[in-house]
């Protein structure tokens, strides 16, 4: 830590609501921050794209512009956070906040997920540092903990639940037997949903969040576009009732395994145990789980956004930039990152998992037994079926069957062959049942 008594001057490019946040934390709490950092941290100027309009934030006159000029070109500012959302004019404000020799603290996972290398790169070159604990899962300290805390282990596996706005539509859906539409609502009113949400539901912010924590857990840099996502836009009530009945909840689940040199990554809705950590988590919150060679299970819970959450894990990077463990960290995952970005991807599995089907078929003789047929046909034993009693006169009858370990290839095969059969007479539900981090491994190795 250094000693100097000399206060050390932060640029903030974006006064949105995580910007405003930080500012505030810094403000706020100055004195708590000192006695961490041994010198001040002092906001020096903030850019924004509009001077004209109203902020939440009092800041003293001049403070404020929207020349990043002000930032770039004063050499007293060695911190900037970058914190605006999206590619562009992220990716080349960062690219001139490196080139100026400034160290960058971001929340921009979007960012990082699609340009990661690039700039990685680009920081390496200038003897620069980035720091984005708050580009996952905010206010949860996952990336401090796998590139510091678990260096000494092998991740094995890491997954969780990423994203807040989905898991609380889930959790609502469940909690209070409302539709999707419904639940959508009321998270758009209680401010955890966008006006246009589809970034969040259809799984996008959750895969890219995916793919930091691949880099991070495993050394490799995974296109995010490629790893295979569904969202949570075609869960109904019904499944919600029908997975609580058999001891599961639904939870839109990320994660990532190694085993035998091959990767395995998903994003998609899975069946959790009622009782197990990742099931518990309801709301807006997140949750990630690791496991390591050596340290085994570890579990982190928290809120994964909003504006005070996010704003803590930004500051704590720049404390950690300022003190000089971010360089470091960097040093190490940079490097990491940038020689496997041009390395060939790994074999990834073909995953076995156990599967919920949830189907609507007719009420005739031998449909069952044709179906059944089906996921025969595919080497998929059935492990139970259940079949209720119509919902109303004439519709269909709801059918749900839980299989014994599959692959997920051979499902989708036998879910269009069982979905082309006149006797189904709605698009078929197939949802992974999610094992413990400590089960057995059902996978088998193919290359791609």
């Amino acid at each position: 830590m250094s000693t100097s008594s000399e206060p050390v001057k932060i640029g903030i490019v974006g006064l949105g609501t995580v910007g405003t946040g930080v500012v505030r934390l810094l403000i706020e709490s100055c004195d708590h921050i000192t006695r961490h950092v041994g010198r001040n941290l002092v906001v020096e100027r903030v850019v924004v794209r509009d001077e004209s309009l109203s902020r939440q934030v009092t800041l003293p006159k001049g403070m404020v512009t929207s020349d990043l000029s002000q930032i770039t070109e004063d050499p007293s500012i060695t911190v900037a956070a970058l914190l605006v959302g999206g590619l562009e004019p992220a990716r080349s404000i960062m690219i001139e906040l490196l080139e100026r020799g400034k160290d960058v603290v971001t929340a921009n996972k979007a960012l990082l997920a699609e340009h990661g290398p690039e700039l990685f790169a680009l920081a390496r070159r200038k003897g620069r540092s980035i720091a984005f604990e708050a580009a996952v899962a905010g206010g949860i300290p996952i990336v401090a903990t796998i590139a510091q805390c678990l260096s000494a282990n092998r991740i094995e596996a890491v997954r969780g639940i990423l994203n807040g706005t989905s898991n609380f539509i889930l959790a609502h859906m469940e909690e209070e037997g409302a539709s999707y539409s419904e639940s959508l609502a009321m998270a758009q009113k209680l401010g955890f949903a966008e006006a246009d949400p589809s970034m969040d539901v259809d799984g996008t912010d959750a895969t890219q969040k995916l793919a930091i924590l691949i880099q991070l857990a495993f050394g490799i840099w995974i296109p995010w576009r490629e790893i295979p996502r569904t969202g949570i836009e075609a869960i109904h009530a019904v499944h919600i009732a029908r997975a609580a009945e058999m001891g599961y909840r639904i939870r839109l689940v990320a994660s990532a395994s190694r085993a035998e040199n091959a990767l395995t990554m998903r994003l998609e809705p899975m069946l959790v145990r009622q009782g197990s950590p990742l099931a518990e988590v309801r709301g807006a919150f997140n949750a990630v789980e690791i496991k390591g060679d050596a340290v085994g299970r570890i579990f982190f819970h928290g809120q994964g956004a909003g504006q005070m959450p996010t704003a803590s894990a930004v500051v704590a990077d720049i404390i950690d930039t300022v003190v000089g463990r971010a360089a470091i960290t960097f040093d190490t995952t940079g490097r990491m990152i940038d020689t496997h970005a041009r390395s060939k991807e790994p074999l990834q599995s073909d995953p076995m998992n156990r599967h919920f089907l949830h189907l609507l078929v007719r009420d005739k003789p031998g449909v069952l037994a044709d179906i059944t047929g089906i996921l025969g046909t595919h080497g998929i034993s059935i492990a139970s079926v259940i079949q209720q009693e119509p919902t109303e006169l004439g519709a269909g009858v709801p059918l749900v069957i839980m299989t014994h370990y599959a692959r997920q290839a051979s499902l989708r095969l036998a879910m269009q062959e069982i979905d082309s059969r006149p006797t189904v007479t709605a698009p078929s539900t197939c949802l992974s049942v999610l094992d413990e981090l400590d089960a057995p491994r059902h996978s088998v190795r193919e290359s791609n």
